[in-house]
């Protein structure tokens, strides 16, 4: 097996065309909460099913099409009951291209394709109707041809939910040719998607890497370092709670998060 070895391309090559690799980024993004009663249950979904109702995420993906340099050409959205929601824009390649700068700000969420390419975003809250623990989880998938790239999104996409886990993928397919018609298999330098994370993002998260770079396969996961329980309960504080209490969601919402983070059921 030949060893694993870095991209070193150069990011501005001479095309003989159109530029047909197919940049892929993939989010699964969660938010934890803990809401003690029924009533509040239902009340965190109805809150997250309008905070990311299909109009929402419609303005937000104008934003990442915006950033990504796409042109809107079409727009589908739909409102799911009981809940959820997704949205589907049609666009073209736009004006502008190259990789975002770590740190500029982004957001992110909702569906649309490209030239021979596409945008995604489904949601999907939920409640487990004993523990008390209640979640929302965002799918997005940016995907791209030509020069611009789904990377220029990225800060604008974790910021956007500021959620607890962020788990991503990036995969660059295909290949383009050069003048001389040699084959490109990737087109700009990545040693980890972490590259492209601004440093405030960094200091907020704990990140793990497993990367293929023969098969320019990327991989990060993030998990926030801190656990502010008042951050996670819905309707009630934690002054509210007797310390016994607090101690114990405390654990669930931490075992919760653990669980998610490395996608497995762990016995407490």
């Amino acid at each position: 097996m030949p060893a694993l070895t870095k991209p070193t391309n150069n990011p501005k090559l001479k095309l003989l065309g159109f530029n047909n690799l197919t940049k892929t980024l993939s989010f699964n993004i969660y938010d934890i909460c803990y809401a003690r009663s029924t009533q509040h249950q239902q009340e965190y979904i109805e809150y997250i099913d309008e905070a990311y109702n299909a109009e929402r995420l419609t303005t937000i993906l104008t934003e990442v099409a915006d950033i990504v340099g796409a042109n809107i050409l079409n727009v589908a959205r739909q409102d799911y009951d009981p809940q959820g929601a997704s949205v589907t824009m049609l666009i073209s390649e736009g004006h502008h291209d190259g990789l975002a700068t770590p740190g500029q700000v982004e957001k992110d969420s909702v569906v649309a394709h490209l030239d021979k390419s596409h945008i995604t975003v489904h949601t999907y809250p939920e409640t487990h109707p004993d523990a008390g623990i209640s979640t929302f989880r965002a799918d997005i998938d940016v995907s791209t041809c030509g020069k611009i790239s789904p990377l220029k999104c990225l800060n604008f996409l974790i910021k956007s939910f500021e959620s607890d886990i962020v788990v991503m993928d990036y995969r660059v397919r295909g290949f383009t040719r050069n003048v001389r018609g040699m084959k490109h298999y990737i087109d700009h330098s990545i040693d980890s998607i972490q590259n492209f994370i601004s440093r405030d993002i960094k200091e907020r998260y704990d990140m793990v890497d497993v990367n293929v770079y023969q098969e320019n396969i990327f991989h990060t996961k993030m998990r926030l370092k801190q656990l502010d329980l008042d951050t996670y309960l819905f309707g009630e504080g934690v002054s509210e709670l007797p310390p016994r209490d607090a101690k114990r969601i405390r654990e669930r919402v931490d075992h919760e998060i653990m669980e998610i983070f490395y996608g497995r059921n762990i016995q407490r």
